[in-house]
């Protein structure tokens, strides 16, 4: 049977509710989604947006790369509540604390990464999440951070510039159109990362709605982390 790539689909892979534990004694809920019957080639710690604004670990994009990427792209893909954050999954300890208090929240899926023995570990940011990814991901033993629609509107100049010299990997997806950072500004913005990789996406919104801006997003998640895996089937043989 032959099954298109799109929407809700959920492609095979090992799934696990988990559990993380913060510094400051919070208790995170999350899921781990690891490849069927390999081992993943490198790790997604994603961030997801604004959970004040209705981000949440079930934000259609990370959804999506742990429904599709496992099976697609052999990567292990990490995604969890925030603190106060609630979704299906369940709700995570806590309270919003606009990106403060969260680096604990980051510091503990790392840990998890690190006691799991997970290979290559790379921050995924979205909106809110960039924040985080930006102001906390150096303290952490990363590859690099890939960006979808940073505002920059919590990470500070000179937090963005401290990456220029990190030797982490710095990738950053602007949609066209996006409602707080467009791509002619996030040049002015990111110019402190000469080696930053930052791609305009035409046509491109903030919050990537439909299938084609899916695919896009999924494809240059994978062409920094594994562009082995690429071009991403658009099918799936049962």
């Amino acid at each position: 049977m032959t099954l298109e790539i799109r929407g809700p689909v959920e492609l095979p892979a090992q799934r696990e509710d988990i559990e993380l534990e913060t510094a400051d004694g919070l208790t995170l809920v999350g899921e781990l989604a690891t490849p069927e019957h390999r081992s993943p080639v490198a790790t997604l710690v994603t961030l997801h947006p604004l959970p004040t604004a209705g981000g949440f670990m079930d934000s259609h994009i990370i959804r999506k790369a742990a429904a599709r990427l496992p099976a697609q792209a052999d990567l292990a893909v990490l995604r969890f509540n925030t603190r106060g954050t609630t979704s299906p999954r369940g709700t995570s300890d806590g309270a919003f604390d606009g990106g403060a208090s969260e680096q604990f929240d980051v510091a503990a899926a790392m840990d998890f990464v690190r006691g799991r023995g997970l290979p290559r570990p790379w921050l995924l940011g979205w909106s809110f999440g960039t924040e985080l990814a930006l102001k906390y991901g150096r303290d952490h033993d990363i590859e690099g951070i890939i960006l979808l629609s940073p505002p920059l509107h919590r990470a500070t100049d000179a937090e963005v510039a401290a990456w220029a010299s990190s030797g982490h990997r710095v990738v950053i997806l602007v949609p066209e159109f996006d409602d707080y950072l467009r791509p002619d500004e996030a040049r002015e913005r990111f110019a402190s990362i000469p080696d930053a990789t930052l791609i305009a996406v035409e046509g491109g919104k903030h919050l990537w709605v439909g299938e084609n801006q899916t695919r896009r997003v999924l494809t240059e998640i994978v062409a920094a982390v594994n562009p082995n895996a690429l071009p991403l089937a658009t099918v799936w043989e049962e």
